[in-house]
């Protein structure tokens, strides 16, 4: 009965909180003063260069393991970025305004990261200079060249991706668009650290990543993004809830990403057969 009770209530927050943002709301609403009036002259996506034993790391290193199996997708920390994936990525962007954000295909770049570091100054220094310095650290001494994990870095303003999915894209896309929107960036970011506040974050990417889907791509990235998100989002359910009631580590987990599965399932079925929008 409570295990039947507890898959109920991640269901239902699953449902509410991972909802798509519809209508879909492009571009960001806070144009922040500390950023600089012109892109910087440089490619906003960045490759890494190939190499043949870093590629094969996904099946090397056991966190890239349990990704693929959580999520059910081989694609996950596969370190090879297909030109879909890209292209939807820059479409985002440019949907979205988000011209100072950088991406970073299956790259290891540190000097670069240390330098968008210093001149983002949109955040504070006091937190560029503490949590975005830790940030880099992490960057530099374990490289998601190897070790994967798609994230974006609100410090440098910049987009990691290891993993061929569209919908992890636009998620990480989702993040960089809510910190946009964000006037104190540094303690937004800071507070997510905080138990059950991560879902939040979490949330809103989920949200926004979901209603660009709808809104502009086709219905098999659509029934893909549910599938993804979904669970995805149920990790940081039943991770968080693992934080504040400890006893039932690790029920919690596995019945948050169990029930984002189900869930997920569920609302890609929903959806009509053939996309009624098609993509430009």
């Amino acid at each position: 009965m409570k295990r039947r009770w507890f898959n109920t209530v991640l269901t239902a927050a699953l449902l509410h909180t991972g909802c798509a943002t519809v209508p879909y709301r492009p571009g960001v609403t806070y144009i922040d003063p500390r950023l600089p009036a012109e892109p910087l002259g440089e490619e906003q996506i960045v490759r890494g260069k190939p190499h043949r034993w870093l590629d094969k790391s996904d099946w090397i290193w056991p966190g890239s393991w349990l990704g693929k199996l959580i999520l059910w997708d081989r694609r996950v920390d596969n370190h090879t970025i297909g030109e879909e994936t890209e292209a939807i990525m820059l479409r985002y962007l440019e949907i979205n305004d988000l011209q100072h954000v950088k991406v970073r295909l299956n790259a290891y770049h540190v000097r670069d990261e240390w330098r968008r570091l210093v001149a983002n100054k949109s955040v504070g220094a006091g937190w560029r200079y503490t949590i975005g310095v830790l940030t880099w650290l992490h960057y530099t001494i374990l490289p998601g060249r190897f070790f994967g994990g798609d994230h974006y870095n609100p410090w440098s303003n910049t987009i990691h991706l290891y993993s061929d999915i569209p919908a992890i894209a636009l998620h990480e896309g989702g993040h960089a668009k809510d910190f946009a929107n964000r006037k104190w960036k540094g303690a937004y970011g800071f507070v997510y650290i905080i138990p059950l506040v991560a879902l939040y974050h979490e949330a809103i990417a989920t949200s926004d990543a979901l209603g660009y889907l709808l809104a502009e791509e086709n219905v098999d990235l659509q029934r893909e993004g549910y599938q993804i998100m979904y669970p995805a989002y149920g990790t940081y359910l039943g991770g968080g809830f693992e934080q504040v009631v400890p006893i039932w580590n690790p029920v919690m987990f596995i019945a948050g990403v169990i029930g984002g599965h189900i869930v997920g399932r569920a609302e890609a079925r929903r959806l009509p057969a053939e996309s009624p929008v098609e993509p430009d």
